[in-house]
């Protein structure tokens, strides 16, 4: 009754429904691995289109920072909970954790001159160093630790799947209702500005939306590959289009073919599906630079 009231009733109906449909096709692939395959459709074409704005408002150390800093947010999840704290979700540390980096870079970024690769790289820092400190200092956490390093798609269930709707569904109509703006604001933010664009606000909002993709993709990549699932599509999109909104198409398509044909070589090849989904979306990259190069010739 409560679930209902939250409205996750009829969403996890949706949910449980989509999971049972991918898990009737005639694949075996399909059949192991639905709810990740139900993730990736979710989330593969959404971080095509912010990879966009990644690549152009040039991020990428950014997405990554933010990984990193998840990597201290798992560790201090897993210490909790093997402290006692079993009602702990080490999913809700990474997020809270990526949430204050995320919002701390910004504000720093904002109000000081000092240069964005250096904010960023400090932030970076500081949370390997954190997360390192106490992976080290517990043997639990050191064996419960890699799941999310390397990405597990076994970790998708349910709530995941949730929070993945819910993050995909939000980010896309957010990137459809303000691209014009987001884009002028990677051009020339003083330009959106005097256009009446309040930079402040998308700033801080692409911050946060930004993070949750990062941190609810990485039960699939991995911290380690996360960024790249952003910036890949993204490049290779770019090489391959002729305006800005075509390159966000591009991406998502590209995203997606990178998220669902690597899920394939993951268990095919009996590797970790992160690896193979960036591994697919750098081969997609390689061969978008021959029409670039042919362009040029």
């Amino acid at each position: 009754m409560t679930r209902a009231l939250l409205g996750f009733g009829p969403l996890d109906w949706l949910l449980s429904g989509a999971v049972q449909v991918l898990r009737g096709m005639p694949f075996d692939w399909a059949r192991y691995m639905p709810e990740a395959l139900l993730a990736t459709l979710l989330l593969a074409p959404v971080c095509g289109m912010v990879g966009v704005f990644v690549v152009n408002y040039r991020l990428a150390f950014f997405s990554d920072a933010i990984s990193h800093s998840a990597f201290s947010g798992v560790a201090a999840g897993l210490v909790l909970v093997s402290a006692g704290l079993a009602w702990v979700d080490p999913r809700w540390t990474l997020l809270a954790l990526g949430l204050i980096v995320g919002l701390l870079v910004t504000t720093v970024k904002r109000r000081t001159d000092l240069g964005t690769d250096t904010i960023i790289g400090v932030a970076f820092s500081a949370a390997v160093a954190l997360g390192i400190a106490l992976v080290t200092a517990n043997r639990e956490v050191q064996r419960a630790f890699p799941q999310y390093l390397y990405g597990d798609v076994l970790l998708v269930d349910l709530p995941s799947l949730r929070v993945a709707f819910i993050v995909g569904v939000a980010l896309s109509l957010y990137l459809l209702w303000s691209f014009n703006r987001l884009t002028l604001i990677g051009f020339n933010a003083d330009l959106a500005r005097t256009r009446g664009t309040r930079v402040a606000i998308y700033d801080y909002s692409f911050a946060v939306l930004l993070v949750l993709l990062v941190t609810t993709a990485i039960p699939l990549t991995g911290m380690l590959l996360v960024t790249a699932l952003l910036v890949v599509p993204a490049a290779a999109a770019r090489n391959l289009s002729r305006s800005c909104a075509a390159m966000f198409w591009v991406a998502a398509g590209i995203g997606l073919v990178s998220g669902v044909g690597g899920l394939i070589l993951a268990y095919e090849q009996n590797t970790a599906a992160g690896a193979a989904i960036i591994l697919l979306a750098t081969a997609i990259f390689a061969l978008s630079l021959i029409p670039r190069a042919l362009r040029r010739g």
